[in-house]
């Protein structure tokens, strides 16, 4: 089964399922250890483990080996530049479920200064940039 080229069906591939959101959720929260992600996310052992190993191989997380006192060595689950840089997504996500759903309990809020946060698209001139002046363009190849 080939992927296509478009971008959001690539990264659909990857993290498309639920569980896959939830634990990337739970790492941004903290959560490293494989028991804590399956119990956080509510899913079972054999899920959490291939979710966690596809997260490994796109990318999205890293393994570290930790050792508890008397115990055998194991790994945790860490997020990784990338993991970091796909969070805006899963922002994204629970901005528009809090206002499209009617979920006020909770929102983004900035800890510096308390104010309410909200996911944007900006342009690299730092321009807030409204759905209908978003553009898909094809990148212009390099010319060497």
């Amino acid at each position: 089964s080939s992927i296509g080229r478009c971008p959001i069906e690539k990264t659909m591939t990857l993290v498309g399922t639920k569980s896959a959101m939830l634990i990337m959720r739970e790492a941004l929260y903290g959560t490293t250890r494989f028991d804590d992600f399956a119990r956080r996310v509510g899913i079972t052992k054999a899920a959490t483990s291939a979710r966690l190993s596809e997260l490994v191989q796109a990318g999205l997380l890293a393994k570290r080996p930790y050792r508890e006192p008397g115990q055998r060595s194991r790994d945790e689950y860490v997020l990784t530049d990338a993991g970091t840089a796909f969070m805006p997504v899963v922002w994204a996500m629970f901005e528009w479920g809090r206002k499209h759903l009617n979920d006020p309990g909770l929102r983004l809020t900035h800890l510096g200064c308390g104010a309410e946060a909200t996911v944007k698209i900006r342009c690299v001139n730092g321009h807030d940039i409204p759905a209908d002046e978003l553009g898909v363009q094809l990148a212009r190849l390099a010319t060497r």
